[in-house]
């Protein structure tokens, strides 16, 4: 298996990479889920030309790995964006205005939930409660929790995450 290349030409992963995760993992209980999220936190999405490599190490076929990467909506098949924005769909935001949120952030990007913009730089997905309820609504973008967020209040925040990107 060959290393496959990132947006910046780097190699995202290698076959020995994928070896190494499930070597490291394969004789403990729930081996699979394990490798899957090792795969996914390290490379930041479960390439399909690693599904043979993963399912020889474990001894499973094909169609069981790629069985539980699809039922499992954590796990990604396609390299995500620089910046992913989850928006929470939980009743509480969705009772505080999540839904026409949703529609504002989708036509601001371009894409819909579990799309990537074509320039690579934000992915958009939905999630179903981020904890933050008494704020409603909520989202995420990478790692900053942000509440009571409305049309306005995310345009705002998408002007700052743009404007402190890195240029390419």
């Amino acid at each position: 298996m060959a290393s496959i290349n990132g947006r910046n030409g780097s190699p995202d992963w290698d076959a020995r990479m994928i070896d190494e995760i499930v070597a490291s993992l394969a004789g403990k209980p729930g081996a699979l889920m394990l490798v899957l999220h090792a795969v996914n936190d390290r490379v930041g999405y479960i390439p399909s030309d690693a599904v043979p490599a993963i399912a020889l190490g474990l001894n499973l076929s094909r169609a069981e790995v790629h069985g539980v990467i699809s039922f499992y909506h954590d796990f990604r098949t396609q390299r995500p964006g620089r910046k992913v924005i989850r928006v929470c769909r939980a009743e509480s935001c969705q009772a505080m205005g999540a839904v026409a949120l949703a529609e504002h952030i989708q036509s601001r990007l371009g894409i819909g939930f579990g799309q990537t913009g074509a320039d690579g730089d934000f992915s958009l997905e939905p999630v179903y409660c981020l904890g933050n309820c008494a704020c409603s609504p909520a989202i995420l973008v990478g790692d900053d929790l942000f509440g009571r967020v409305n049309p306005k209040r995310f345009d705002e925040i998408f002007s700052d995450v743009t404007s402190s990107r890195p240029p390419r």
